[in-house]
């Protein structure tokens, strides 16, 4: 008899991750449209430097206090609904935005409501996977998924290079709204043959022993590292785009160009992540203690080096080693928790550290930039 070359578990996981990765994607490359677009955006007088600013710093503080709420509910409620409801809300603020550049209060009002909604994907997303996959598996799913989340810069720098700006953001709210409808019906589909079971972990206490137990895994460590990440992997990277154009001095389409290239040199920090942490027999400690050294040498030389093209070598090389660390966290760290019972809170409370710290740095970049230069 032939051996068949994927066990049950491996093809189970490869759907799971699988889907999960794809609407990831769309999450992200609508997510980065507005930092792709922003030079298009500023040029032709649509939103101001400071307009953009308040708005990725909205969607910050909304995506991070929806991480915070939702993480919670997503331990409760279905990963099912709390997905595809989240995209299909979330699509709506991307197509209002283009209609309220006259208003910037009711964009921002929209564009952070999207945020609020986005929030409701990634913590039950991880604890589907953690709870219905083989560790191992889960491990490699949550990689998959990052990597896809890494990929929708590039695509959303594509979009940005040749569509007009508000095109831009119709596309990626299509995308949601598309993913919204195939999740829901998947999702369907994998409960019916059994391939999905929610709620198989239950907390083990309630209260203050749920945070015991999580502090006993860690977790304030980790949140340390989730807030000096999240000020790289978001809003460094959200401006980067706008450092590409206004500091080094390339055209808005050339720089949205540039941006595709360099985000997907860092979308590799998911693979890297995962090929350093095995090389070093899986201690965690030690990969994320490399991989932050190695970020601020690279952004040491970020201030040193002038020349445009090494500098953004040195920046890529600044953001992926620091997503390195990251990708640690989120693929192998949060996974971890599955026997807890509180995969979605716990990964939502780290997203909303995150994101927090991404928000203020945003808002205090953009007031920077114009106080004392880049």
């Amino acid at each position: 008899m032939q051996k068949k070359f994927l066990s049950p578990a491996a093809l189970k996981a490869i759907f799971i991750g699988g889907l999960c990765a794809i609407a990831y994607l769309a999450v992200y490359v609508a997510r980065d449209s507005l930092s792709a677009a922003t030079p298009q955006m500023t040029q032709t007088g649509a939103f101001s430097t400071a307009q953009i600013g308040t708005l990725s710093s909205t969607f910050f503080i909304t995506y991070a206090v929806g991480q915070l709420i939702n993480g919670y509910i997503g331990d409760k409620i279905k990963s099912k609904y709390m997905i595809s409801v989240g995209l299909l809300l979330g699509s709506l603020g991307f197509y209002l935005l283009p209609q309220l550049t006259g208003t910037p209060t009711m964009a921002y009002i929209a564009y952070g409501a999207s945020g609020f909604f986005l929030a409701m994907i990634y913590g039950p997303m991880t604890k589907v996977v953690a709870e219905n996959t083989e560790p191992i598996y889960a491990t490699r799913c949550s990689v998959g998924y990052t990597l896809s989340s890494l990929m929708g810069s590039p695509v959303a720098g594509l979009l940005a290079a040749s569509l007009v700006w508000d095109w831009v953001f119709r596309a990626a709210g299509g995308l949601m709204m598309i993913m919204g409808c195939v999740v829901f019906a998947v999702f369907t589909l994998f409960e019916k043959k059994g391939m999905i079971q929610y709620n198989q972990f239950q907390p083990v206490e309630k209260g203050m022993g749920n945070i015991k137990l999580l502090i006993q895994r860690d977790i304030i460590k980790f949140t340390i590292i989730a807030i000096l990440t999240g000020v790289i992997r978001t809003a460094v990277v959200f401006w980067l785009p706008t450092y590409i154009s206004s500091y080094l001095g390339f055209e808005p389409n050339t720089s949205a160009l540039i941006f595709s290239g360099a985000s997907l040199g860092i979308s590799l920090s998911a693979l890297l992540a995962i090929m350093l942490y095995e090389a070093l027999k899986r201690n965690m400690d030690l990969t994320i203690l490399l991989s932050f050294i190695a970020a601020a040498v690279s952004f040491l030389l970020v201030f040193l080096v002038k020349q445009p093209i090494v500098n953004i070598i040195c920046m890529v090389l600044a953001i992926l080693a620091a997503n390195c660390a990251s990708n640690i966290m989120w693929s192998r760290y949060c996974p971890s928790l599955y026997d807890t019972g509180m995969v979605s809170g716990a990964t939502g409370f780290l997203d909303f550290c995150s994101y927090m710290a991404a928000s203020a740095a945003s808002a205090l970049f953009a007031n920077a930039v114009s106080d004392i230069g880049w």
